[in-house]
């Protein structure tokens, strides 16, 4: 699988996701600002891998650090905790990896762990983030490929593959899942504008892997439905609600209206670190405008009049009774999600609707 983050000589190594299909170049961060910068840029994107670009950012914030003391280490970690919190506010796995790395710095400062302890910890905890993803997506890919037709036509929508996780994918996980288990498939791949992640991330991901795929432009989707060449539908999530109401790609909301209309389900795929059991519904999950230049532009590219208004929303929330299931690492959540998703993390129901 393409490597798309790890840890190199006391750095973070990432593909620049932003130079896809055409080059394959790789981008090495040596502070924390400077993995904020990819996050924000979207060098990386992806809710799973924007949370382990996050703990690694953290990993070198200790490692990097000149603090002769963990007073003063402290101080410089809880700031670039909220250097690196302020960068993509919608994909909740970020602030789950943050709150993470805090919880093992402060138990372990309170446990008398020198400077020199908290760099060996706080690198061996964003690997363990980082590892825990990868398996957690294979997971995801057995229990989601078990859901596909013997012979399926998928529709995915933005990219949730190995470039949006530590590798192997959550949308696309579930369709390599299928492959392994026999299926028996063809992927459709909407272009996702503006940024074009389906045509340049996913069907690049797609055809390294030899797997047979479609690009299309999102406005097509309806048609193929319509004509039977779709009978599955599977996207990944930035976050989702304790009541099943998922953030993806601006977009995803219509294949989901489609996808009722012409009776096809319509999975999410994402790791129980995407869902937000601190928010209640998909109303209260922030969401992302991002600049007015990625629609005006395709590359550098001008399609669109100057003096014309923009709005770019980066993401949507489709409603969970759109949604056939969420295939997460322990199985699929179900409707009613509120008592699904909290049995996954072994809350109670009013726990998990407060």
């Amino acid at each position: 699988m393409l490597p798309t983050i790890a840890w190199q000589d006391d750095a973070v190594v990432m593909v620049d996701q932003r130079k896809l299909p055409t080059r394959e170049i790789y981008v090495t961060c040596k502070t924390p600002a400077e993995v904020a910068r990819a996050i924000k840029t979207m060098v990386i994107r992806g809710a799973p891998a924007i949370g382990v670009s996050a703990a690694f950012g953290l990993a070198l914030s200790v490692r990097r650090s000149k603090a002769a003391g963990t007073k003063q280490l402290t101080t410089e970690f809880l700031k670039d905790c909220d250097l690196l919190a302020g960068t993509r506010p919608t994909a909740v796995n970020l602030f789950w990896a943050i709150d993470r790395m805090k919880r093992v710095f402060s138990e372990r400062v309170l446990a008398g762990a020198s400077v020199d302890d908290l760099r060996a910890i706080m690198l061996a905890e964003a690997q363990a983030i980082h590892d825990e993803d990868l398996e957690s997506c294979r997971a995801i890919g057995r229990h989601g490929g078990a859901l596909v037709p013997a012979e399926a036509g998928i529709l995915t929508h933005c990219n949730a593959g190995a470039l949006a996780t530590a590798g192997y994918g959550t949308a696309l996980g579930v369709i390599r899942g299928a492959i392994e288990q026999g299926r028996h498939v063809r992927v459709f791949a909407d272009e996702t504008r503006p940024v074009l992640q389906g045509a340049r991330l996913t069907a690049w991901e797609l055809v390294r892997d030899g797997i047979d795929t479609t690009v299309i432009s999102d406005n097509m989707a309806g048609v193929l439905m319509r004509d039977g060449r779709i009978n599955f539908i599977v996207v990944g999530a930035d976050r989702i609600a304790a009541n099943g109401d998922a953030a993806n790609k601006i977009g995803t909301y219509s294949v989901a209206v489609l996808a009722r209309e012409h009776g096809i389900p319509f999975y999410v795929a994402a790791p129980l670190s995407t869902v937000d059991m601190r928010t209640p519904a998909g109303s209260a999950i922030p969401i992302e405008e991002r600049h007015a230049r990625e629609v005006t532009h395709v590359g550098t590219t001008q399609i669109a009049p100057v003096g014309a208004k923009v709005f770019n929303p980066s993401f949507d929330v489709t409603p969970h009774r759109f949604i056939a299931g969420i295939i997460t690492e322990k199985g699929v959540a179900r409707a009613p999600y509120t008592e699904s998703l909290a049995a996954m993390f072994g809350e109670p129901v009013a726990a998990a609707a407060r």
